[in-house]
């Protein structure tokens, strides 16, 4: 019943740098999108700061998924959602179900940084 927000999980894919490593590709046309629904997502935090070089705002939205639910999203990926583009915030959590022990639902923190 409260599970009706959707969002895009946006995850890099990979190239070689020029030392021959692995990293993170988040060009157009690496990233893999995948639509996620069942999610409920409210505000969390809002901050301002500034500096002598900037006026920053951090904004942050508290997700949850439905129950019976897992996601694939990680700390790594970035999520779109109304026009912006978000970063996890820490660890995506795992919760148990007290029942059974599998997981109930997921729970993350999203930001996104302006300024």
């Amino acid at each position: 019943m409260f599970f009706f927000d959707s969002l895009v999980r946006v995850r890099a894919g990979e190239r070689t740098d020029r030392g021959g490593n692995k990293v993170a590709d988040w060009s157009d046309a690496a990233v893999n999108r995948l639509p996620i629904d069942q999610l409920n997502i409210q505000p969390a935090i809002q901050n301002e700061g500034q500096d002598d070089t900037r006026n920053s705002v951090t904004t942050g939205w508290r997700v949850q998924s439905e129950e019976g639910t897992r996601p694939d999203i990680t700390a790594a990926d970035r999520l779109e959602w109304r026009g912006g583009t978000y970063e996890v915030d820490g660890e995506v959590a795992e919760w148990p179900d007290p029942l059974n022990g599998a997981v109930h639902h997921i729970e993350f923190t999203m930001i996104r940084a302006t300024g």
